[in-house]
């Protein structure tokens, strides 16, 4: 993958894409919640095909690394409001099927550790 700067909107459907993808399962409801980030960040319809397919070329041992990037787009181009509305979006996809994993806790973590919310 070249090494591309996304800028946070971006950034911000990798992030929730991985997070979606650690537990090896994808449900109707973690759709949803991607899909109204989606719509509150992209008013029109965009095309995402090219960055779901970078995604989806990813191997799970490229996850983490790929996720610390995109956080760090993300990070680079955002307001504290956007970073926790972000983070917001984070919490609801891994509750949505109402198992969160260890996986998924992990890169929440990554998030919480990296971002530091608490200390703004």
């Amino acid at each position: 993958m070249p090494n591309r700067r996304l800028n946070k909107t971006i950034a911000g459907y990798h992030l929730l894409m991985i997070l979606s993808a650690v537990d090896a399962r994808f449900s109707g409801d973690e759709d949803k919640i991607i899909r109204e980030y989606l719509v509150q960040e992209f008013p029109i319809h965009v095309n995402l095909d090219r960055e779901m397919a970078v995604i989806s070329n990813l191997l799970p041992a490229e996850w983490q690394s790929h996720f610390v990037k995109m956080m760090d787009d993300f990070y680079d181009d955002s307001t504290e409001d956007e970073r926790n509305n972000l983070l917001n979006f984070a919490i609801q996809l891994t509750k949505a099927d109402s198992v969160i994993t260890k996986e998924e806790n992990h890169y929440l973590n990554l998030l919480f550790e990296n971002w530091k919310p608490d200390e703004a």
